[in-house]
């Protein structure tokens, strides 16, 4: 059957206006590319940039002077890469033993769990708990406190609770305990899940600055967007504590060199998301219909 007129034209206005919509949010981002690929006494002319003001890759030679800059990916890319496998795997271990029936006290762990949703101990006493477990200005302090969340787990829970009971079954039959069970025959069906829960883990570390604030009182320590957001409130004075050539310095400006620097730390993680989102979509879906 075809559509009717009325159906026609509220299709057509639908398409608009998401179209409209998806350029109200690109715009920000492509206006950042633009701008930090602009010359730097061009953009001091302000306005809007839907094309480079000239044309210049200085900013991004600054940025990658930028000792501070440097240190801050370090930081960062070690802190997500270890939080995320440190989160992704203790979120699935305890999602999965929650999932089982045959769990004493399940529900009541369930509800522990959920009660961290509602309720927290509060900044100054995990502040008073890192601090007393000597982490302060380590790693450690950056990883562990956020690396498990509530919502994480239930979101594994329920999709380890859609896979079938007969193929734990067939590997108790066969002589497979529990973590042989769950290596071999759980985690392998569990690659959507994984990706999900790992992306939103991976995105939560790559974005945080409020740990470095709390338990980094060294900058070699700040994670990156702690460096960012000096750099941004602070131009002219990290951009000449932060080891960039004099002759680089001469030929950027404040706008260009935050744009760009805003760009370098965006890029990373939006390189990884085209690569999970088969499984980010399923594993999203599945885990949260079935919880």
């Amino acid at each position: 059957m075809g559509l009717t007129r009325g159906e026609k034209l509220f299709s057509a206005a639908n398409g608009l206006f998401f179209i409209v919509l998806m350029l109200i949010m690109i715009y920000p981002f492509w206006y950042m590319v633009m701008g930090s690929l602009s010359e730097s006494d061009r953009t001091a002319e302000g306005g809007l940039f839907l094309i480079p003001a000239g044309f210049s890759l200085t900013a991004y030679a600054a940025v990658f002077q930028n000792v501070s800059i440097l240190s801050g990916f370090k930081v960062t890319l070690i802190t997500t890469i270890c939080g995320t496998a440190i989160g992704t795997f203790f979120s699935a271990t305890t999602a999965y033993a929650i999932s089982r029936k045959r769990l004493r006290g399940g529900k009541l762990f369930s509800l522990l769990i959920l009660f961290t949703m509602l309720f927290s101990g509060g900044l100054i006493p995990t502040y008073l708990l890192v601090k007393t477990l000597h982490m302060i200005d380590t790693y450690w302090a950056l990883i562990l406190p956020g690396a498990m969340g509530a919502w994480n787990i239930f979101v594994m829970v329920g999709f380890f609770r859609g896979i079938p009971d007969e193929l734990e079954e067939a590997a108790r039959i066969d002589g497979a305990n529990d973590l042989t069970i769950f290596f071999r025959v759980v985690l392998p069906l569990s690659k959507p899940v994984l990706a999900t829960v790992g992306l939103f883990i991976a995105v939560g570390y790559w974005n945080d600055f409020f740990s470095s604030v709390l338990y980094a009182t060294e900058k070699d320590m700040w994670q990156l967007q702690m460096v960012l957001k000096d750099l941004i409130s602070n131009t002219s004075a990290a951009i000449s504590q932060a080891g960039i050539s004099v002759a680089v310095q001469q030929q950027v400006n404040p706008f260009t060199v935050k744009m760009a620097s805003i760009i370098v730390s965006s890029l990373p993680i939006l390189a990884v998301y085209p690569f999970l989102q088969k499984h980010f979509v399923k594993g999203a879906l599945i885990g949260s219909v079935k919880g």
